[in-house]
C-alpha cells in the first residue's frame, strides 16, 4: 500500500470516536461542563500530537498524544496495513511523564520517561529512565541501568541516547550511564569507577557493555553519525561539588581515543574565547557549535584535527542564531535557525533550502515549516507546519514521488477555530529604548477601546516568538487584546539586551513591561480602567512585581508558578549541585529585598489570582503559597489555586481548562468592576 494515498485516511481514522486521538480532552470536558466556558474547553487541552518519530524505513510512525487529565497515550500507524491507530502505551501515575518515544529499529521503540519524585514538602527529585518497546507493545524492557539495591545513591538519570545506529554494532544503540558505587564487603569505595559513562545496548534483551569509561567530571558527550563519541563536556566544580557554571570541552582526533582540549580556537583568522559544541560530523572531521560574534551567539564549525582552525557558518548583528538544524537517524546538521520578528531557518543543505522554499509557497498562510522526522534513506520526511493562526499539522512528504500529504493535527479541537494574528510592533520605553513585542487582537476586531492583557514571557533568559500559542489565543477568544514584550532581560536579541538579567535588573525589566501596559492606553488599545498583567513563571514574578512600582497601572495580576522571593529563589536551589550558579544569577544586594513582591503586599491595588502545581521544581511552590498569606495579612484581594503532583507546566487538560475558566471569571469580576 502507497503511503502518500493512506496518510489521509489514517487522518479520519484518527479522528473518528473510539481512537487513542479521541482520548485527548475527555477529562477536560467533564471539568469545563461545570465552568461553562467553550473557550477554556477548546484552549486547555493539552495537544493531540506532543511527540512524534518516522520509523527507517518511513512506513510507520509514533507519536504521542495527551491522555485525559495528566496521562499519555503513544500511538502507533502502520501504513502498510490498514493504517489504523493502535495505542500501545500509556501511563496512569502523575508522577511519572511519557516525553517522547523514537524507532530503534522498524520493530522497536525507544520512550523517554521522567518524573519529579520526593516527598511533599521535602527536597524534589527529578529522574527520567528510558524503555524499549516492540511497536505492538510486547517485549517491554528497562534500557536504564536498574539501580541496586546495594548502591549509596538514587540514580536520578537513565540516560541519554547517543547513536540510534552504531557502526559494526548490529541492534545495539550507544546510550550514557551515570555509574554509582555500590557498598559491598571487600570494596574500596576509592577504587570504584563512577560517574557519566556511555555503554553499547541491546535494544531486545537490555544487556549492555562499556564503550566510555565512568567519569566523575564528565556532564556529556557527543557521538558522530557512525556512533563513536568525539566530544565530551567537563564541568568545573568548587571544594564542595557545587557546579560553577564553567565547563571544558575535549575532543579526540580520529585515529585516537586521547583526549585534546578543544582551546585555542580561530574562526576565520579570529580567536574566540569558547566554542560549545553541539554535533560532529566525522566524514569532514568537524564540530559545529555556538561562539560569540559582535555581542551575538553563532553558529560556527572548526576542525578536530588540533589545529583549532574553524569557519563561521552563520552569524547575525541583530540577533542571536541560536539553533542548530539536525535531520535523521543520524541527526545529519542541515542547517540553523533564528528569530527577528518570526522565526528563519537557513538550510546548508541546498535541496533542503529549495525544498523548505518550495514547501512554504505550496502551504497556505505562508507558515513555519520544520522538519520533524526523517527515514534512513532521508527520501521521507515529517513536516510541522504552523502559524499565529494554525496551531499546526503534520505532514508527510515524499521526495521522490514529490508528494506532500497531511496526517495529523496537532490540536483537533481548534480546526476551524477563529484566531487572532499575532503581529510584531515596538513601543517606546521610559528612556525612549524601542522595545520589541507581539500584539495579538481578537478576531474581526478594530483594535480600539478594548479590555487588554500584557503578557510578560517567562526565563527571564528566554524570548516571545511569533507562532500559535495557547494562552494567548484563549485571551483573544474572550475579547482580550495581548501584548507580549520582550523586555530588557530577555535573550535572544545578544550581550547587550540581555545585560544583567531580569533579577539582578529587575527595574529594567519591569519597567519595560509596564511601559507595554503604558503604550496600550496611550495607542487607544486598551481602555485604562480594564488593563490586566498575567504571567507565567518569571512572567507571574513580572506581573506581581508591576504593582510594587506603579500599584495604579493594572487593574488585575494573573500569576502562574510564579517567583515572589528572590532570596526563597537561592535558598531553594541549596541542596543541589548548582547552587552557586543560582546564587551569582539571582546576586546578592538590596535589589533582592526590593525585587522581591512577597515583602511588599502592602504596595498591592488590584487583585491578584495565583495559581501553582505543588511538584514545582522551577519555582517552588511556597512562593505561591507565602505570596498569598502574605497579600491576605495586609489585608489585599487574592485567590489561589493549588494542583497536587503537577510540575511547572502543569501539564494536565482538566487542570488547564479549569484554570483557564477561573481566570477568565476572575478577570471578568476584576475589569468589569473598573
Amino acid at each position: 500500500m502507497n503511503l502518500a494515498s493512506t496518510a489521509a485516511s489514517a487522518v479520519r481514522n484518527l479522528l473518528r470516536a473510539g481512537t487513542a486521538l479521541a482520548m485527548v480532552a475527555t477529562g477536560a470536558v467533564a471539568h469545563a461542563q461545570a465552568a461553562t466556558d467553550e473557550a477554556a474547553v477548546r484552549f486547555g487541552a493539552r495537544a493531540d500530537v506532543l511527540n512524534i518519530s518516522l520509523s527507517p524505513s518511513g512506513n510507520k510512525i509514533v507519536f504521542i498524544s495527551a491522555g485525559p487529565g495528566h496521562t499519555e497515550v503513544v500511538n502507533v500507524i502502520d501504513f502498510t496495513t490498514e493504517a489504523a491507530v493502535k495505542a500501545v502505551l500509556t501511563n496512569g501515575e502523575k508522577l511519572v511523564d511519557i516525553d517522547s518515544c523514537e524507532w530503534a529499529s522498524e520493530v522497536r521503540l525507544l520512550c523517554q520517561l521522567s518524573g519529579m519524585g520526593g516527598a511533599d514538602g521535602g527536597i524534589l527529585i527529578p529522574f527520567d529512565r528510558l524503555i524499549a518497546l516492540n511497536a505492538d507493545s510486547t517485549n517491554i524492557r528497562m534500557i536504564s541501568q536498574r539501580d541496586s539495591p546495594r548502591a549509596l545513591g538514587f540514580n536520578q538519570f537513565g540516560g541519554d541516547v547517543l547513536a540510534l545506529d552504531v557502526a559494526g554494532e548490529e541492534g545495539m544503540i550507544l546510550m550514557t550511564r551515570n555509574f554509582i558505587p555500590e557498598s559491598t564487603v571487600g570494596t574500596r569505595l576509592g577504587n570504584e569507577k563512577r560517574g557519566l559513562g556511555a555503554e553499547l545496548v541491546d535494544i531486545a534483551n537490555g544487556r549492555s557493555r562499556i564503550r566510555e569509561q565512568p567519569d566523575d567530571a564528565t556532564l556529556r558527550y557527543i557521538a558522530d553519525e557512525h556512533g563513536r563519541v568525539r566530544v565530551k563536556m567537563q564541568a568545573q566544580r568548587d571544594s564542595n561539588g557545587n557546579l560553577l557554571g564553567t565547563f571544558r570541552y575535549f575532543f579526540r582526533t580520529p585515529d585516537s581515543n586521547s583526549w585534546v582540549p578543544l582551546e585555542s580556537l580561530t574562526i576565520d583568522g579570529q580567536p574566540v574565547e569558547r566554542m560549545i559544541p553541539l554535533a560532529v560530523d566525522s566524514a569532514r572531521n568537524v564540530a559545529f557549535g555556538f561562539v560569540s560574534r559582535s555581542g551575538y551567539d553563532a553558529i560556527a564549525e572548526v576542525a578536530l584535527d588540533g589545529t583549532g582552525i574553524g569557519k563561521l557558518l552563520m552569524a547575525r548583528g541583530d540577533v542571536d542564531v541560536d539553533g542548530l538544524i539536525r535531520i535523521g537517524r543520524k541527526n545529519r546538521v542541515v542547517g540553523a535557525s533564528y528569530a527577528t520578528e518570526k522565526r528563519e531557518i537557513a538550510y546548508f543543505d541546498p535541496a533542503l533550502a529549495k525544498l523548505a522554499a518550495d514547501l512554504g509557497k505550496a502551504l497556505p498562510d505562508q507558515p513555519l515549516v520544520n522538519i520533524v522526522g526523517a527515514s534512513a534513506d532521508e527520501q521521507k520526511l515529517l513536516l510541522i507546519a504552523s502559524s499565529d493562526t494554525q496551531p499546526g499539522m503534520v505532514y508527510i512528504f515524499d521526495r521522490k514521488a514529490r508528494a506532500l500529504e497531511p496526517l495529523l493535527p496537532l490540536r483537533s479541537r481548534l480546526e476551524g477555530a477563529a484566531m487572532g494574528q499575532m503581529k510584531p510592533v515596538s513601543y517606546p520605553a521610559r528612556d525612549g529604548t524601542m522595545i520589541p513585542a507581539y500584539l495579538t487582537l481578537p478576531p474581526g476586531s478594530n483594535g480600539k477601546g478594548l479590555p487588554a492583557i500584557v503578557l510578560p514571557h517567562g526565563g527571564p533568559a528566554a524570548r516571545d516568538e511569533w507562532g500559535f500559542d495557547w494562552l494567548v489565543q484563549y485571551f483573544t477568544a474572550k475579547g482580550y487584546a495581548v501584548l507580549q514584550p520582550n523586555y530588557r532581560g530577555s535573550s535572544g536579541y545578544g550581550e547587550a539586551w540581555y545585560g544583567r538579567n531580569g533579577f539582578k535588573a529587575w527595574e529594567v525589566a519591569i519597567g519595560d513591561v509596564n511601559d507595554a501596559g503604558r503604550w496600550l492606553v496611550t495607542e487607544g488599545i486598551a481602555v485604562p480602567d480594564k488593563l490586566a498583567i498575567a504571567g507565567w513563571s518569571y512572567g507571574g514574578y513580572a506581573a506581581l512585581q508591576s504593582q510594587v512600582l506603579d500599584p495604579t497601572l493594572y487593574k488585575a495580576v494573573v500569576a502562574i508558578a510564579p517567583v515572589t522571593d528572590l532570596g526563597f529563589l537561592i535558598d531553594d536551589a541549596r541542596d543541589y549541585t548548582n547552587s552557586r550558579m543560582v546564587r551569582e544569577y539571582v546576586g546578592e544586594g538590596p535589589h533582592v529585598a526590593l525585587g522581591s513582591p512577597r515583602r511588599h503586599a502592602e504596595r498591592f491595588a488590584a487583585p491578584v489570582a495565583l495559581f501553582h502545581g505543588t511538584r514545582d521544581l522551577n519555582v517552588d511552590v511556597r512562593h505561591a503559597q507565602a505570596m498569598e498569606r502574605a497579600l491576605k495579612a495586609a489585608g489585599k484581594s487574592v485567590t489561589y489555586r493549588e494542583y497536587a503532583d503537577l510540575q511547572h507546566g502543569l501539564d494536565d487538560s482538566a487542570v488547564r481548562v479549569e484554570m483557564l475558566a477561573d481566570i477568565g471569571r476572575f478577570l471578568e469580576a476584576a475589569l468589569d468592576g473598573g
